[in-house]
């Protein structure tokens, strides 16, 4: 070793400087891709500058267009009643669903005159759109002196409808109206009969919708309610296309007043009532058209697909991510806003398909972060703007506020421009691959190809082929890869040298094991004849001894040898086994092993005398470490699946981070610092009887494990039962 460092050392002084032609490859590399990263930066902050200038100019523009738009469309008839009715924004049906009443512009509908009634829900924009061309419109006035009764007005088709005989307590025989109405724990039901009057107009079938309530029981009570009121015209050309305006199907309109009793208790109750009231979003009303007898209803309001009146919340489609609008009413007491609406969250943008998800959020996350630090005109001043909206049921502020986030990711389009310049990277890249293919990339193809056919020749002949053979002679030169080919020869040389030595030491230990074998089986085949009986203890610890010897025989290594020993599994007992073994345990000096058993058969599949040996060098382990006069507990616990054997001895316990290697070959108490006990001071362990154990329970499909306890230290070993 000496020698060798000196030899170095020598080597060391005898280099000269070579030069600036040493670093010239190293240089040449950096110089050319520093150029290309300062040139492919200056250009994209030069383009973003740009980009972002004129994003932000759109977006603010954009911004005020937008809030003219809004403040149009809440100007509008629709807008008015979004704005009556702020909390339209929340879900417009119940799970069951019911529909909530709308606070009209008008104080109360005339809902006795179609023409009347028609224009007012067209005007009010408060119809929800059902598939069939059928549209409902549950309101209530603004003015709580009108009463506090519900409109429900709407229409749909059927067949004509069959009129209700005066007298008749029987509803289902004719066409009829179904309404029901929940507020605040009350339910409110009506069942309005058909009652035909004269006709007004040729064709058109006019009459009267009589209301009669419906209890909690569900029963019709026999007399109509006073203050129920509710018409249904007919008319029109046939749906069909059919001429027999008697029999085809045509539209119905129809027009009811509700008298909802809370409603008109809380107008009542003071001289100054809460209108609309506070829980109006909370009323639940069910409108069914039904035809004679029990037949589907020709309409329900709670049919799938509604498309319910413009509200607040629609405004939210039209802003952009991070966008809030305020609605504030001017005339009110309170100073908090009337409703806020925000645009909807970023979508993000579909993940590539060939890049990394990780990738993509970090260069995000860059990107934004550039485009942050990046100065603009203008870029503090707040993206705000106001409109005042006058209605004739008062004047409201709208506020918006912009989030310049939204003009960043618009910047997604520079991607488009900058392509330009990526073009030319690659092809600044592509003339310095090719400088880089000439002068390093060929040099290093023929170093990697000749190294591969020493490795494939060493490999396929490791007893004719040298390490050392790689030519280097044509790849000698001053600079880096000249370097790199001469240290990679010397490498080659040392570990040929290694490798032939290794192979001299292995071919001893093998003969060494051989000769050993050989010496000690002569004797055991004498004692086998010696204690040849059956009964005769001695004849298992010699046959187990006779095995271990077989196992160890003709291998390199203790180790290869136990791991390459083939195990004859059978069924065994393994309560009786065990009983058996701690019965011994005292023959092979290891006292006061206690077991516990079941005391019925366990059956598994495994080697006897492997098992045994693993059996043993546990126990034994556990006589080495136990603490004096303490007793050694053998445990055999067993379910449907696995058998379970666990041995705890009282001591000290296994260090922390010795507790995972212990079964590993060459660690033993003395490798994990615990001093050996006195009567094992001349036999130091070699950390080979837990390796045993571990390499012979693998190959019985079992395992092995050591955990620390209370007082001591426990092995668990398992080993899957043997079923049917």
């Amino acid at each position: 070793m000496a020698d060798a460092v000196l030899s170095w050392r020598a080597r060391i002084a005898a280099w000269r400087w070579p030069g600036l032609a040493f670093f010239r490859l190293r240089l040449f590399f950096r110089g050319v891709f520093l150029l290309l990263a300062v040139a492919t930066v200056a250009i994209a902050l030069s383009v973003l500058q740009d980009e972002k200038e004129l994003s932000h100019r759109n977006y603010r523009e954009g911004f005020a267009k937008t809030m003219g738009q809004v403040a149009a469309q809440l100007r509008n008839p629709a807008g008015q009643l979004a704005l009556l009715n702020p909390l339209a924004a929340s879900p417009a049906a119940s799970a069951a669903g019911a529909v909530h009443p709308l606070v009209l512009p008008f104080s109360a509908l005339d809902f006795d005159d179609h023409n009347k009634v028609e224009q007012a829900v067209e005007m009010a924009g408060c119809a929800r759109q059902y598939p069939g061309d059928a549209a409902l419109c549950v309101a209530i006035g603004s003015n709580p002196y009108a009463g506090g009764f519900v409109y429900v007005v709407g229409h749909a088709s059927g067949p004509p409808p069959v009129a209700h005989t005066t007298g008749e307590h029987d509803l289902t025989l004719s066409t009829r109206l179904r309404v029901d109405v929940e507020l605040r724990g009350r339910r409110y039901g009506w069942i309005a009969p058909f009652e035909p009057e004269p006709a007004t107009a040729v064709n058109v079938v006019r009459g009267r919708l009589t209301g009669f309530a419906v209890d909690a029981d569900g029963s019709v009570l026999p007399r109509p309610v006073r203050d129920f009121r509710g018409w249904l015209w007919q008319g029109g050309p046939c749906l069909d296309g059919g001429a027999d305006v008697a029999a085809c199907s045509r539209r119905a309109d129809f027009s009811v007043r509700l008298p909802v009793e809370i409603l008109h208790e809380d107008v009542v109750a003071t001289a100054h009532p809460v209108w609309p009231p506070a829980d109006m979003n909370r009323i639940d009303v069910r409108v069914q058209w039904l035809a004679p007898g029990d037949a589907a209803p020709l309409f329900d309001s709670a049919r799938a697909g509604a498309t319910p009146p413009f509200s607040l919340a629609d405004l939210s489609a039209q802003l952009l991510p991070g966008e809030t609008l305020q609605l504030r009413k001017l005339d009110r007491k309170t100073t908090g806003p009337l409703a806020t609406i925000k645009g909807a969250a970023p979508v993000a943008p579909p993940p590539s398909g060939w890049v990394p998800q990780a990738v993509n959020d970090f260069l995000g996350y860059a990107v934004r972060g550039l485009l942050r630090r990046l100065p603009i005109d203008d870029e503090d001043v707040p993206i705000e703007a106001t409109e005042t909206i006058r209605t004739a049921a008062g004047s409201y502020e709208l506020h918006g506020f912009g989030d310049e986030r939204s003009a960043n990711r618009a910047l997604a389009l520079v991607a488009t421009r900058v392509s330009w310049f990526v073009v030319a990277m690659l092809l600044a890249l592509a003339l310095a691959w090719g400088a880089i293919e000439w002068t390093i990339i060929r040099r290093i193809t023929m170093l990697t190809k000749r190294s591969r056919a020493v490795t494939a020749a060493v490999v396929e002949d490791e007893k004719a082929s040298r390490w050392s053979s790689l030519d280097i002679a044509d790849l000698r030169s001053p600079d880096e890869l000249g370097v790199l080919a001469n240290c990679l020869a010397e490498l080659l040389q040392r570990v040929d040298e290694s490798m032939q030595r290794e192979r001299l030491r292995a071919e001893r230990e093998k003969d060494q094991w051989m000769a050993v074998g050989h010496e000690i089986m002569s004797p055991l085949q004498s004692l086998i004849a010696l204690h040849g009986a059956p009964d005769d203890a001695s004849r298992r610890y010699i046959l187990r001894m006779q095995q271990a010897i077989r196992v160890l025989y003709g291998s390199a290594s203790p180790s290869e040898a136990f791991e390459s020993t083939t195990l004859q599994l059978a069924t065994l007992d393994l309560d009786a086994f065990l009983a058996e073994v701690a019965a011994n345990a005292p023959h092979a000096g290891i006292a006061d092993v206690r077991y516990d058993g079941p005391g019925a058969p366990v059956v598994v599949r495994a080697d006897e005398y492997p098992l045994e040996d693993v059996i043993t060098h546990v126990l034994q382990n556990a006589q080495r470490h136990r603490r004096a006069g303490t007793p050694i507990a053998l445990r055999l616990r067993a379910d449907d699946a696995r058998a379970t054997v666990e041995l705890h001895n009282e001591g000290e316990p296994i260090p922390p981070e010795l507790i995972d290697r212990i079964f590993e070959y060459g660690v033993s108490g003395a490798h994990a610092g615990e001093p050996e006990p006195a009567a094992d001071a001349a036999a130091p362990q070699r950390g080979q009887g837990l390796f045993v154990a571990k390499t012979y329970m693998a190959k019985m499909g079992g395992t092995v494990a050591a955990e620390n306890v209370d007082g001591g230290v426990r092995i668990v070993l398992t080993l899957p039962r043997v079923t049917g």
